[in-house]
């Protein structure tokens, strides 16, 4: 009775969240927001069957295996959220996120900040900002973050645009064209769910001297953000 109660209130906050993410970003099939529909459907689903006692415990121990590499995997993500050492380097790689038209979004918005603070403290780091241009981006990601950066003072010899790139792969690997891998330190900005795979695909491309920066993101969709990353990284661990 009590599992059945658990399930029950789990399908309940799932499909309560997804009303939530909806409301907020004004659309029913943002990114990554129809796991949390598709989840509390099959809560509800999971808590009627219990009810009938005609759910095998196989069912029971291949969800709790689930839920438990779901949670060692949000550890290992929120582990490199974690600032070990003051940022101080020579390159700042900003990683591009998504434009509306020539409009910086929340997410890209709080990246810039953070960039900002560190250049304004920090008169020898330079900028890469690093992304290109897609469906609904009047200008490049890096573009839009140079013109953000200038607007806020930091002077134009400091920023080098790379505007080419359509993944996080490509973002670092394009950007590697302004410095050395092998000597200079490089910090590498984005949003704190995404440092960990971030850090961990620059490694794969030879940078030798990697510092995650975080950038925080929206409280509302940081466990959408998060649930999203998860799977990102198990590819990212399963695929190379």
């Amino acid at each position: 009775m009590l599992r059945q109660i658990i399930i029950l209130l789990a399908g309940i906050l799932c499909l309560g969240y997804y009303t939530c993410l909806c409301i907020y970003l004004k659309k029913w099939n943002a990114t990554f927001s129809r796991f949390w529909l598709a989840s509390g459907i099959g809560f509800l689903m999971l808590s009627f069957l219990d009810g009938k006692k005609i759910v095998p415990a196989v069912v029971w121990w291949l969800i709790l295996a689930g839920l438990g590499a779901v949670a060692v995997t949000f550890l290992i993500i929120v582990s490199a959220m974690i600032p070990r050492q003051e940022v101080t380097c020579d390159y700042l790689i900003v990683l591009g996120a998504q434009v509306k038209g020539r409009k910086i979004t929340d997410s890209l918005r709080r990246r810039l900040e953070k960039a900002q603070f560190y250049l304004v403290k920090h008169k020898d780091m330079k900028a890469i900002v690093s992304g290109g241009q897609g469906k609904g981006e009047e200008i490049t990601e890096a573009e839009a973050m140079a013109e953000y950066l200038r607007f806020h003072g930091i002077v134009s010899e400091r920023i080098f645009l790379e505007d080419q790139s359509k993944t996080t792969m490509q973002n670092l690997k394009f950007s590697a064209q302004f410095l050395d891998k092998e000597i200079d330190s490089v910090g590498i900005l984005s949003n704190n769910f995404h440092l960990y795979r971030a850090c961990r695909m620059a490694k794969k491309l030879g940078y030798q001297k990697v510092l995650p920066v975080a950038a925080s993101c929206h409280p509302l969709l940081f466990i959408n953000y998060m649930m999203r990353e998860v799977v990102a990284v198990w590819k990212l661990w399963i695929c190379g």
